[in-house]
C-alpha cells in the first residue's frame, strides 16, 4: 500500500515532534562532547531522545508524553545496566535480548502508552548489550541516558501538542446529542449517527482509547457501545416511527432525555450523579400501561404503529439504561446498585488487581496476536544479536535496529517496509560516503551539519515514507559518528551491511511466525460472536411466540425446554463452540474472561441468576423484596417483571454461550486496535459488537418485558417470525463466514421478509428483529465497499477495502 500523504494537522505535530527532538539531542550532545569531553556520555545523550522521542510512538499529549517518558526513566536505566554487564559473551547478551524483548513487547497488554513506550526501552538494552564490553564506563551511560531522557521530557512541555479530547469528554458530547434527540426530536438521524461514530475506537486517538484492563476503561467502552446503539435508535425513531399522539412515550423519552444530560454532567464533573433506578422505573410503569391497554377491548388497544413506536421507544430507554449503569461504574469503580443483566458487568466485581491478572493470563496463548507478536520480537532480536555477534559486525546494533523498525505484524507489510528501507539506506549510503570522503576529519564542518541534519531527517523522514526516513537517517549517523571518533567511507558500507542484515532477519520472522498477525484472530473472534448471538433470535422469537402459534422445525429439549441453541454440527455452523462444560475445540481463548462463569462469586457478592424449571436462566432484573421473593409472582410495578409469561411458553434462551464469546471478541479487538493499522481499515468492528449486544439484549428483556399475543400467536404471525428468524440467522452467518474469508454465493442469500407480519404478532419481537436487520445490512456494507480505483488495498480474504479514514 502506497506511503499515505498526512493531513496539514499531522504534518505539524510531525514537525513539532522533529523539533524536540533535535533540540533534546543537540542540548545534551554539543556541550558533554565539545564542553565536558566525554564522548561515551555525549553518545548516549544523543540517541536517548531519538530512541523514547522519535523511535517510539508513545501516543497522548506533550504533558502525558512527558509523564511517560519520566515513570519509564528508571527502567531504561536498569536496561542500559543489564546490556553493559551482559555484553561480556554473545550467548549472554542474546539470552538477555530474548527475555528483554519478549516482557518489552508483551507490555502491549497494558495500552496504547506501554506499547508506545517499549521500543525506545527495547534500543536502550540493544546499545549497551554490544561490544566494547566496558563496565567501567557504566556511569556515563546511565548519565547520558538520563539527561538525554529529562532533555525530551523538558521539550514535551515546551514545545507541547495540542491535547485530544478524553474519551470521557468525547462520551459527554454524545450523550449531550441523545438528549437533545430524546427531547426534541428534530435532531436529523445524519447527525446523531455521525454522534455515534465518533465513538468508534477507530476514530478516538490510541491515547485516549479505554483500553486498559481495569474497570473504568472496561466500562468507558462499554458506554461508548451502549451510547452509539442509543443514537443510532433514536435515529431510527426519527426515520420510521413518525411522532404520533402517545402521551406515554413522550413521557419515557422526556426521562430519557433527562438521564443523558444526568449522565453527561456526571462523566464530566463526577458530581451529581442521576437517581438510580429511576429510568427503570419509568420503564416498568411504561410498560404496565401498555400492558393495561394491550388487554382492554378491542376499541381500546392503540394502532400497530404505535405500537411499534414504543416498542422502540421502550428499547432505547433499555440502551440509555445501559449507559446509566457503566457511567456510574467508570466514575465510582463500581456500580452503587447491582447491575443488571449481571453477566454483561462481570467486571464489576473484580478488583484491579484480578483484572489486570486475567488480562495477563488470557493472552498467555497462541492464539493470542500480542502473545503473537512478543514472541516474533523476540526471537527476531535474539537472532540478530546472535548473528551480529558472530559475524563481528562492525556497529552492530543498527542489526538489531534495523528488525526492531522493520518489523511488521503480517509478512507482506514487512517486505514492503524492508524493500524500501534498503533502497532509501542504498541511496544514503552513498551521500554519507561521498560526503565523508569530501570533508575528511574536519569534525567542526559535522558539528555544524549535525543540527540541520537532524531536524531535516526527523522532520521529512515520516512526512516522505521509510525509504526516506532510512536514508536521512544513514546522513545523521554518519555526521554524529564522525565527531566521536575518526571514520572513513567504510561508515557507510557498514551501516548498509547491517541494515540489509537485519531486515532479512526480520523479513524471515515475518514470514515463519504468525504471518497474519491481529487481523486473522480478530476475524475469527467476531464471526464466532456472530454466529453464536445469532442462535438468539430463534430462540427469543420461540419465548415470546409460544408453542401455541405453531412454531414448526423445533423439538423440544431435555426437561421440557425448547430446543438447545447449540446447532448439531456440519454445515456452517460447524465452528461454533461447544456449550460451556463441552470440549470446544475451536473456541478461541486469545483473551482474558474465557473462564469466567466457571468461577463461583466471591463471599459476599451477588449469586448468580437462578434458572426457571425448563433450565433458562431467571430474570436478571432485581426484584423488589427479600432474596426469597419469586419475580414471576410479584405485583405488576414491582422490579420483576409486570408481564409473567404465559402458561406454557417457551423458557428464555440460554444467553451465557453468547457472553462467552462477547467477552473473547471484545478482547480480540482490543488487542486489534493496540497494533498499527493494517489493511482492512474500513470494517466497522464497532458496529458487530453492538449487534451482538442487540441480540444478547434482546434476548435478556424481551421474554420479560415484551408484549405477547393474548391467546397466542396465529399461524400466519409465527409463520413471519420463523421465517424472519431464519433469514437472519443466515444473514449473519453469510456475514460471519465474509469475516473468515469465505465466498458465500449471493445466490445462496435468503434474503429478508418485506413489510410486517400479517397479523398482529409481537410489537417488541417485530421492531427488534427490523432492527437487527438494518444493522447486518450496514456492517456487510462495512465489509464490501466499492473498490478504491487509485490503489485498492486486497485484505487475506482478497476483499478489497478502501484506505484509511
Amino acid at each position: 500500500m502506497a506511503h499515505v500523504i498526512p493531513t496539514g494537522q499531522e504534518r505539524a505535530t510531525i514537525v513539532r515532534r522533529a523539533i524536540r527532538v533535535a533540540v533534546a539531542a543537540g542540548a545534551g550532545f554539543y556541550p558533554l562532547l565539545y564542553g565536558a569531553g566525554l564522548p561515551v556520555m555525549a553518545l548516549y545523550a544523543l540517541f536517548a531522545p531519538i530512541a523514547i522521542g522519535l523511535l517510539s510512538p508513545i501516543p497522548g499529549s506533550g504533558r502525558q508524553r512527558a509523564g511517560v517518558m519520566v515513570r519509564a526513566l528508571p527502567w531504561a536505566l536498569v536496561l542500559a545496566t543489564l546490556g553493559t554487564l551482559l555484553a561480556v559473551e554473545t550467548w549472554a547478551a542474546v539470552g538477555g535480548m530474548l527475555v528483554v524483548g519478549f516482557l518489552l513487547a508483551f507490555a502491549a497488554v497494558g495500552g496504547p502508552r506501554p506499547a508506545g513506550a517499549g521500543p525506545g526501552l527495547q534500543l536502550f538494552y540493544i546499545l549497551a548489550c554490544f561490544p566494547p564490553y566496558a563496565p567501567d564506563t557504566l556511569g556515563q551511560r546511565l548519565s547520558g541516558l538520563a539527561v538525554g531522557v529529562l532533555l525530551l521530557a523538558a521539550c514535551e512541555l515546551l514545545l507541547p501538542d495540542p491535547s485530544a479530547a478524553t474519551y470521557r469528554e468525547r462520551l459527554a458530547r454524545a450523550l449531550g446529542e441523545a438528549a437533545r434527540g430524546a427531547s426534541s426530536g428534530d435532531v436529523p438521524p445524519r447527525e446523531l449517527r455521525e454522534a455515534g461514530a465518533r465513538l468508534r475506537l477507530g476514530a478516538v486517538p490510541p491515547a485516549e482509547r479505554p483500553a486498559g484492563a481495569g474497570r473504568d476503561d472496561r466500562a468507558l467502552e462499554q458506554a461508548g457501545r451502549a451510547v452509539r446503539r442509543l443514537l443510532d435508535q433514536l435515529a431510527t425513531l426519527a426515520e420510521k416511527f413518525p411522532a404520533a399522539a402517545d402521551p406515554a412515550s413522550a413521557a419515557l423519552l422526556d426521562r430519557v432525555a433527562g438521564l443523558c444530560t444526568s449522565c453527561a454532567r456526571f462523566v464530566r464533573t463526577g458530581d451529581d450523579p442521576p437517581v438510580a433506578g429511576a429510568l427503570e422505573k419509568a420503564m416498568r410503569d411504561f410498560q404496565a400501561e401498555r400492558v393495561r391497554r394491550a388487554s382492554g377491548p378491542p376499541g381500546e388497544r392503540p394502532p400497530v404503529e404505535v405500537e411499534r413506536r414504543q416498542s422502540q421507544v421502550l428499547a432505547l430507554a433499555e440502551s440509555a439504561r445501559m449507559a446509566e449503569i457503566t457511567t456510574d461504574i467508570a466514575v465510582h469503580g463500581r456500580p452503587t446498585e447491582p447491575a443488571a443483566p449481571r453477566r454483561l458487568f462481570w467486571y464489576a466485581e473484580l478488583s484491579t488487581p484480578e483484572l489486570w491478572a486475567r488480562r495477563v493470563a488470557g493472552n498467555m496463548t497462541f492464539r493470542s496476536v500480542l502473545l503473537q507478536n512478543a514472541l516474533r520480537t523476540a526471537l527476531g532480536l535474539a537472532a540478530a544479536r546472535a548473528v551480529a555477534g558472530s559475524l563481528d559486525l562492525s556497529h552492530g546494533f543498527w542489526v538489531l535496529l534495523a528488525v526492531l523498525t522493520l518489523g511488521r505484524t503480517t509478512a507482506g507489510a514487512t517486505w514492503r517496509a524492508v524493500r524500501l528501507a534498503v533502497a532509501g539506506n542504498a541511496a544514503g549510503a552513498l551521500v554519507a560516503g561521498a560526503l565523508l570522503v569530501g570533508l575528511g576529519p574536519h569534525t567542526d564542518v559535522y558539528a555544524a551539519l549535525l543540527g540541520p541534519v537532524m531536524l531535516v531527517a526527523f522532520a521529512l523522514g515520516p512526512l516522505l515514507g521509510v525509504a526516506y526516513a532510512q536514508g536521512l537517517f544513514t546522513l545523521v549517523v554518519a555526521t554524529a559518528f564522525a565527531q566521536i571518533e575518526p571514520v572513513t567511507w567504510r561508515l557507510s558500507e557498514a551501516r548498509m551491511i547491517d541494515v540489509v542484515t537485519g531486515s532479512a532477519i526480520g523479513l524471515l520472522c515475518g514470514l515463519l511466525a504468525w504471518p497474519a498477525g491481529a487481523r486473522r484472530e480478530v476475524h475469527r473472534a467476531m464471526a464466532a460472536l456472530l454466529r453464536t448471538c445469532a442462535e438468539l433470535v430463534p430462540a427469543t422469537a420461540r419465548t415470546l411466540v409460544g408453542p401455541e402459534g405453531g412454531w414448526e422445525g423445533r423439538t423440544a429439549g431435555p426437561g421440557g425446554s425448547g430446543a438447545s441453541p447449540w446447532p448439531s454440527g456440519g454445515g456452517a455452523g460447524g465452528d461454533r463452540p461447544d456449550p460451556p462444560g463441552g470440549a470446544g475445540g475451536n473456541t478461541p481463548t486469545s483473551s482474558e474472561g474465557a473462564r469466567d462463569e466457571s468461577q463461583p462469586p466471591p463471599d459476599g457478592s451477588r449469586a448468580a441468576p437462578s434458572t426457571s424449571p425448563g433450565g433458562s436462566e431467571a430474570s436478571p432484573w432485581p426484584s423488589a423484596g427479600g432474596a426469597g421473593d419469586d419475580p414471576q409472582t410479584l405485583p405488576a410495578g414491582s422490579r420483576s417483571s409486570p408481564q409473567p409469561p404465559p402458561r406454557g411458553s417457551q423458557p428464555e434462551p440460554r444467553t451465557l454461550p453468547a457472553v462467552h464469546q462477547l467477552r473473547l471478541a471484545e478482547a480480540a479487538y482490543a488487542q486489534y486496535r493496540t497494533e498499527a493499522p493494517g489493511e482492512d481499515t474500513r470494517t466497522d468492528w464497532h458496529a458487530i459488537l453492538i449487534a451482538a449486544n442487540h441480540m444478547l439484549l434482546g434476548a435478556h428483556w424481551l421474554p420479560r418485558f415484551g408484549l405477547r399475543p393474548g391467546s397466542g400467536a396465529t399461524a400466519p404471525a409465527a409463520a413471519w417470525a420463523r421465517t424472519t428468524a431464519q433469514a437472519l440467522v443466515a444473514e449473519t452467518d453469510r456475514i460471519a463466514s465474509l469475516l473468515t474469508g469465505d465466498h458465500p454465493e449471493s445466490a445462496r442469500r435468503r434474503a429478508l421478509p418485506e413489510g410486517h407480519p400479517p397479523t398482529p404478532l409481537s410489537a417488541d419481537l417485530e421492531v427488534w428483529m427490523t432492527s437487527l436487520a438494518h444493522q447486518l445490512t450496514r456492517i456487510e456494507s462495512s465489509l464490501t465497499p466499492p473498490p478504491d480505483p487509485d490503489e485498492p488495498p486486497v485484505t487475506s480474504s482478497r476483499r478489497r477495502t478502501a484506505p484509511p479514514g
